[in-house]
């Protein structure tokens, strides 16, 4: 049996595994465990044991329990809630001013969380009751809340990026640079969507009425002051990594300490609160480690086969692609897999095969894997939202109110997954809106 069939049977096994329901990490490690011992005998059972070893000498994996904490501890604590109260106050009077607030408050959210979890519950629990309430179009405001909580992997702290950068071996602080630029123009763009929509039909997003707006100004003031916390810990945990007295793993603990006290100075910080913030985060931080492990395991065994080898000729050489339409046709096949599969699912079963092909791509600029770190990144926003399976649509169905139905819910994310697509083909055009911060920025860590 040739090298290329040993590889594509071990990439169908892996697939089959997945659409029975096992688990991602305990089918890509099986397939990659069982491969390793049927090609290379008893002694390949070390693979495993040494990827752990690997696994553990990243530093940057501290980051990843640190962030993820911060995003529930602020959640969790109502915080998060108080911010969207400002907002409400704030973008009142504006036509569809509430959906903008709230695509506003996704990202502030999404630079203490890195994930896209916390601020799609505050959307669909907090956001999404207060817009029907006030006469807002369902299919618009279900659009807003999912597009907008899908920003949380891509503007930093991005989880998603922190495990991209261990598989693809890079700084993590370059990549979350990377993809700054990049998710604020996504978010512009949702804004601008809105408005546009406001302007031309203005009963799907009315103006709240005067009466609520007119509060005294002590409560105002008083709104204020709680809606600043979130900002005030995003910019002390930033400004101090990237003035470089903070290293990218102290940054991250700065973060999860601020959040605490915040919790605490607000009142809000209890046994049961910590204890139910300690455990959710132990659970996603042990599932994106066991992730991690059985995509080294499993990179490992397609290395050895020389599947990337495999890969370059068909493309590079038998197909005779030109290095951008290798690009699109990566990017084709990330859409396709993001309509069944989860983001990390997706990163670790293709990044054996198109990290080291991407690196060897002749682009026409450095920082190629910086660049299509960002790429994916956007694409994993797009099969969040994506039918039939797209993580999102599920959690939004369980979250929202029951007037919104599931069909609402597909209407609803089209024309936020265009401006997805949009962004990828600004960056595909423009590769230094996410490249020029980067390579402009000299941070520890």
């Amino acid at each position: 049996m040739t090298y290329e069939m040993i590889a594509l049977l071990m990439f169908g096994a892996m697939l089959v595994l997945l659409v029975t329901g096992q688990r991602v990490f305990a089918a890509i490690g099986f397939v990659a465990m069982a491969a390793a011992l049927l090609l290379y005998g008893n002694g390949a059972i070390e693979l495993s044991f040494n990827q752990v070893f690997k696994l553990f000498n990243w530093y940057a994996m501290l980051t990843l329990p640190m962030f993820i904490y911060m995003g529930y501890i602020l959640a969790e604590s109502g915080i998060a809630e108080d911010l969207y109260k400002m907002m409400h106050v704030w973008f009142g009077r504006v036509s569809g001013g509430l959906a903008i607030g709230t695509i506003l408050v996704m990202v502030i959210i999404s630079a203490m969380n890195g994930l896209s979890v916390a601020g799609m519950a505050i959307g669909a629990t907090i956001a999404l009751p207060e817009m029907l309430r006030r006469g807002y179009d369902k299919v618009l405001i279900s659009g807003v809340v999912q597009g907008g909580s899908s920003l949380g992997i891509l503007i930093p702290p991005s989880v998603v990026m922190v495990l991209y950068g261990m598989i693809a071996r890079q700084p993590v602080s370059k990549l979350w640079f990377a993809g700054l630029v990049p998710g604020l123009i996504m978010a512009a763009l949702f804004v601008l969507y809105v408005m546009i929509r406001a302007r031309m039909n203005p009963k799907l997003a009315p103006t709240v009425p005067e009466e609520e707006l007119n509060m005294p100004l002590r409560e105002k003031l008083a709104l204020a002051r709680a809606g600043i916390i979130p900002f005030a810990i995003f910019f002390f945990m930033t400004g101090l990594f990237v003035f470089g007295v903070t290293s990218l793993v102290e940054s991250s603990a700065v973060g999860a300490t601020c959040a605490t006290l915040a919790a605490v100075i607000k009142g809000r910080f209890t046994w049961k609160l910590i204890r139910e913030t300690s455990v959710k985060t132990l659970n996603v931080s042990c599932m994106f480690m066991w992730l991690i492990l059985a995509a080294l395991a499993f990179g490992t065994v397609f290395d050895g086969l020389g599947a990337v080898k495999a890969l370059e000729y068909l493309f590079l050489d038998k197909l005779d692609l030109d290095p951008w339409m290798v690009i699109i046709v990566m990017m084709a096949s990330f859409i396709v897999m993001g309509m069944f599969l989860d983001d990390t699912a997706m990163l670790v079963i293709v990044a054996p095969l198109y990290i080291p092909l991407v690196k060897v791509l002749d682009l026409g600029f450095d920082n190629q894997l910086i660049w299509f770190g960002v790429l994916y990144t956007i694409t994993c926003q797009i099969a969040y939202i994506t039918p039939p399976f797209g993580y999102n649509l599920f959690l939004m169905r369980s979250l929202a109110p029951k007037e919104i139905t599931l069909v609402d819910i597909y209407r609803s994310i089209w024309p936020f997954a265009l401006i997805m697509a949009i962004t990828i083909v600004l960056l595909m055009l423009f590769p230094q809106l996410a490249l020029w911060l980067p390579e402009h920025m000299s941070v520890k860590g």
